[in-house]
């Protein structure tokens, strides 16, 4: 983690921890000799056999808590609303349980959640949820989020009859965003298929430096919306 806060600050210009947020995929891509280095260790540690998936999985981790972390500093830096909070151990906060699954009929099914991101009310109460999956790239898990809330988007309309088919539940005290946010490894934006799953998103960030797109959003305007529409 040291590594990737190194190469983070430095794009983090005056202080500026809200664009840093769009060079998350830099930070990853320039710590790549880091993680090869922790992967021969390990390998020799033998702790790990497949240098394939470790990569994979480290990558995975390193997305989630570089954006954490940058979600922090922004708020230590006054650019986050001091009510607003990021988590990624969902599990252990007892008043978002309810905006986790969706009863079909004896069963559930629960979305694919990296973070969440939520404000607090003056009595501590919740008062708004973004719940977000992070993918290195947007491949079959990706297809996985958006399921999820469009069975949500079913589940909590009452005047559908796909609903009563399935007997769906859905009753949180208050109906989470739902995002996803990639930093685009393998350029697969461009592809329609792709291009089709972000609108089933409430929100849909990019992590990385691109030129103008209508489809997706830059991930430092997360902070605007948090901050005025969340």
């Amino acid at each position: 983690m040291i590594p990737l806060i190194k190469r983070l600050s430095n794009y983090a210009i005056n202080n500026n921890w809200i664009l840093a947020f769009n060079y998350l995929y830099n930070v990853i891509v320039d710590s790549k000799e880091d993680v090869e280095i922790l992967i021969e260790n390990r390998i020799k540690n033998n702790e790990i056999k497949d240098k394939s998936q470790a990569r994979k999985s480290i990558a995975g981790n390193a997305f989630q808590s570089i954006l954490i972390y940058t979600f922090l500093k922004c708020k230590e830096n006054n650019l986050i609303r001091y009510d607003i909070f990021i988590t990624s151990k969902k599990n252990k906060l007892d008043f978002l349980n309810d905006l986790y699954t969706i009863k079909v009929g004896e069963e559930t099914q629960k979305p694919d959640c990296d973070i969440v991101i939520y404000k607090l009310d003056k009595t501590n109460n919740l008062q708004s949820c973004l719940i977000l999956s992070l993918k290195t790239s947007l491949r079959e898990r990706a297809g996985q989020t958006y399921k999820w809330k469009l069975l949500m988007e079913i589940a909590i309309d009452d005047s559908n009859k796909i609903k009563d088919k399935y007997e769906l539940e859905y009753n949180p005290k208050v109906k989470p965003y739902v995002g996803f946010v990639t930093v685009n490894f393998y350029n697969e934006i461009n592809n329609p298929q792709q291009r089709g799953m972000f609108k089933f998103f409430d929100k849909a960030f990019i992590a990385k430096q691109l030129d103008n797109y209508s489809f997706i959003s830059p991930l430092s305007s997360i902070v605007d919306f948090l901050n005025k529409d969340f």
